[in-house]
């Protein structure tokens, strides 16, 4: 960052002398926090302090299950600092990125071990994004003009069952990988062991519980539309992390 010309500013969103400081001259702000019981409360800060600032933009890291009838935890969030953001009268982009292929790096031990992943997602589809794409996607729209009051879903290019993810694991590593759809209850009794917080654990579940039961099963053109390029496949993710899927020679 400092190559670029930037100059981090490191600390607490709760720390209203340093949020002023690093506001002071800026006229276009990106807001992506991570998923947390206090998310909601330190995006309507952070919101506040901009506009006191006088920032003109902003791009929020939003979801696409963050639909205005959404009830489930980390959406129903997504919503109400989208609502504060439009109601703060900043001109705003919401980018609503779908399931990470990242997600599938913890798999690696068991696809090397066992030749099967499992996950909690029965016969849901989603279109899966490589989180550098998302970065890309993001990069254009803070570094181009325009894009105010738009919201942007943006997805991977193919929409698969997890079954069909399982396929793509099997042609790149040339061996036959199965996904295996555990019930819900016994996903969250395992995840509990990696996964302390009480309030992450469930709000995790809750999105897990909307894939499965197919609340992200449609693409979008937008990421392609928008950067002129096509987005990462998941045969082209799994092939440059092989070293997570396969043993070494």
């Amino acid at each position: 960052m400092t190559e670029l010309g930037g100059q981090p500013i490191i600390g607490s969103i709760e720390d209203d002398e340093l949020l002023n400081q690093a506001l002071e001259g800026v006229d276009k702000t990106l807001l992506l926090l991570p998923n947390s019981e206090q998310q909601l409360s330190l995006e309507k800060r952070f919101v506040d302090a901009a506009v006191r600032a006088g920032v003109k933009h902003m791009v929020k890291m939003s979801s696409m299950e963050a639909l205005p009838e959404a009830t489930r935890t980390i959406p129903r969030m997504h919503v109400e600092s989208e609502n504060h953001i439009k109601d703060s009268g900043l001109s705003w982009t919401m980018i609503k990125p779908n399931f990470f292929m990242q997600n599938l790096l913890g798999a690696g031990k068991t696809i090397k071990e066992q030749s099967k992943f499992f996950f909690p997602f029965e016969n849901g589809t989603t279109a899966m994004m490589d989180v550098r794409d998302i970065g890309l996607f993001i990069a254009k729209v803070l570094s181009d003009e325009g894009h105010n009051n738009q919201n942007y879903e943006i997805t991977g290019p193919e929409l698969l069952s997890f079954h069909e993810v399982a396929e793509k694991f099997s042609i790149v590593l040339g061996k036959e990988i199965n996904y295996v759809s555990v019930p819900m209850d016994a996903y969250k009794t395992t995840l509990s062991q990696f996964v302390t917080n009480q309030w992450h654990l469930d709000a995790v579940i809750d999105l897990f519980e909307d894939i499965a039961g197919g609340g992200l099963d449609y693409t979008t053109n937008t990421f392609s539309d928008l950067t002129g390029k096509p987005p990462f496949s998941l045969q082209q993710f799994i092939e440059e992390h092989l070293f997570v899927y396969r043993d070494s020679d």
